[in-house]
């Protein structure tokens, strides 16, 4: 059997997407308890950056689902002293059923790895894209309204790779919207836009991007932010904190977008700079379901190692 991979929320389509959420809904529901689909693989967990929280959940959520597990550092392969990374991929290939890997590096480095076409490769975030955080977001969204469609988020800070996975995500779910405010010259990349919007013409879903914090929606259903700082990777210009000040959520902000009834709620990838993009208030407030959200980091690597455990056809 093929292997099955997942590099980018764009290869799956509007059903298998929908379906990964739905399965990691269920999987915080306690439906999945007695379901060991990767009972006797070995799954291999390739972090050559810092994680907390996904290198955990990949890890916890393998072992969940009946595998056993081998942990790489950035130092561990020997990509380091020159192999390539297809070489690298056909030899782990040989012992793993599973890779997940985490980068700074483009998604093509990961398509490398997954050549070998035996062992499975999944993008636990790449430089453009996190696409299993799209997963998580999708999920926790999902649990708290019951429907994805009609759902209006709102996020606001960059357009980082959280926030490109995010809305070429949303762009597959019908009736869903997504509204992206960042600084100018922090957007999204245009290759990246232009696609999630041609996706969301064909699926009946709606976003867009503009850099005005003075022009925000109101009465969105989830207000949505992450670190300014992605990876802890630091910004050219000097001064891009003053410009990022604007799109910080406050309880000020909060209050001004959210729905009249309510039932706004807030969600933060995680880790926070508390005090830049969002203020404790906030992060501890009735409205947040961030550290709900970090616990869906898990329910959607369950799904997608499922998913990847199944094969292609």
């Amino acid at each position: 059997m093929a292997a099955r991979h997942f590099l980018t929320v764009t290869d799956l389509g509007q059903e298998k997407l929908v379906a990964l959420v739905d399965d990691a809904v269920a999987i915080a529901a306690g439906k999945w308890a007695d379901r060991r689909p990767l009972a006797g693989k070995f799954v291999g967990i390739y972090f050559s950056k810092t994680s907390t929280r996904t290198r955990t959940s990949f890890s916890i959520g393998a072992l969940r689902l009946g595998a056993q597990t081998i942990a790489y550092g950035p130092h561990d392969l020997q990509i380091n002293t020159g192999e390539t990374l297809e070489d690298t991929g056909r030899v782990l290939s040989q012992y793993l059923d599973m890779l997940v890997v985490r980068t700074n590096e483009p998604v093509r480095d990961m398509a490398a790895l997954a050549a070998q076409g035996k062992m499975s490769v999944v993008n636990a975030m790449s430089d453009a894209e996190h696409p299993t955080q799209a997963i998580a977001d999708l999920a926790a969204i999902k649990e708290r309204f019951g429907t994805l469609a009609g759902v209006h988020v709102l996020h606001l800070g960059e357009g980082n790779n959280t926030a490109s996975a995010q809305m070429l995500a949303v762009a597959q779910i019908p009736g869903m919207r997504l509204t992206l405010v960042t600084p100018e010259g922090y957007g999204l990349p245009p290759a990246v836009l232009e696609k999630a919007q041609a996706i969301a013409a064909r699926s009946g879903a709606k976003v867009e991007q503009h850099h005005h914090a003075d022009r925000l929606p109101r009465g969105v259903d989830v207000v949505y932010t992450a670190r300014w700082t992605t990876m802890g990777m630091p910004k050219a210009d000097p001064d891009w904190l003053t410009r990022f000040r604007p799109y910080a959520i406050t309880p000020a902000l909060l209050a001004q977008v959210s729905k009249s009834d309510g039932g706004t709620i807030f969600l933060h990838d995680l880790p926070a700079n508390r005090g830049d993009e969002v203020a404790s208030e906030v992060l501890d407030g009735p409205q947040s379901l961030a550290f709900r959200l970090a616990y869906h980091k898990m329910t959607s690597a369950m799904a997608v190692l499922a998913y990847c455990a199944a094969g292609a056809a």
